[in-house]
């Protein structure tokens, strides 16, 4: 639990930043749920993984989720300097996507090491999919009312925050 716990605080950190994205309880609802769901497959993914390579791909996974936090806080912040005009990442659709990969490439690092050790399967997913959705929702929540707070700013301090988790991921 506490490894889920550890696991999670990217995505609630990542979603304090897209919190400010000017989203409705639907969509706050909607994104902890698909974060959940990528925090179970990306680990189970992984242990399978983990029992056939070796630990060299988990750097690759890190790399991989920096660079998709760069472009997703980048877009964010130069979206948030027009207005918020010609977003091309939303929190829907791929925008959601690349979200919840992005957040949740850590996991597979970590299924990676569960699966070369031969750790429960089933109760790691468990905690690691309800630790990312609460978290996660926590995150959007507070966010949501930053972002009520600051108006225009919000969604460039959001872009910076994920592009600052993007830099923390790469080096």
């Amino acid at each position: 639990m506490l490894m889920a716990f550890a696991l999670g605080m990217d995505a609630f950190s990542v979603g304090l930043g897209m919190g400010m994205f000017k989203l409705r309880l639907k969509q706050v609802f909607i994104i902890g749920l698909t974060v959940g769901i990528f925090h179970i497959w990306m680990p189970l993914l992984g242990i399978i993984a983990g029992r056939f390579l070796s630990v060299q791909f988990g750097t690759f996974a890190a790399l991989a989720g920096g660079v998709l936090l760069l472009i997703l806080g980048l877009q964010m912040f130069v979206s948030g300097i027009r207005g918020g005009e010609g977003a091309v990442l939303a929190p829907v659709g791929m925008g959601l996507f690349i979200f919840a990969l992005s957040v949740s490439l850590d996991s597979f690092s970590v299924g990676l090491t569960l699966g070369i050790y031969g750790a429960k399967t089933a109760v790691a997913l468990v905690c690691f999919g309800l630790a990312a959705t609460a978290l996660t929702w926590l995150g959007l929540l507070i966010g949501r009312k930053v972002q009520g707070v600051l108006g225009v700013y919000s969604e460039v301090l959001g872009g910076s925050i994920l592009f600052a988790f993007g830099l923390k991921l790469l080096f």
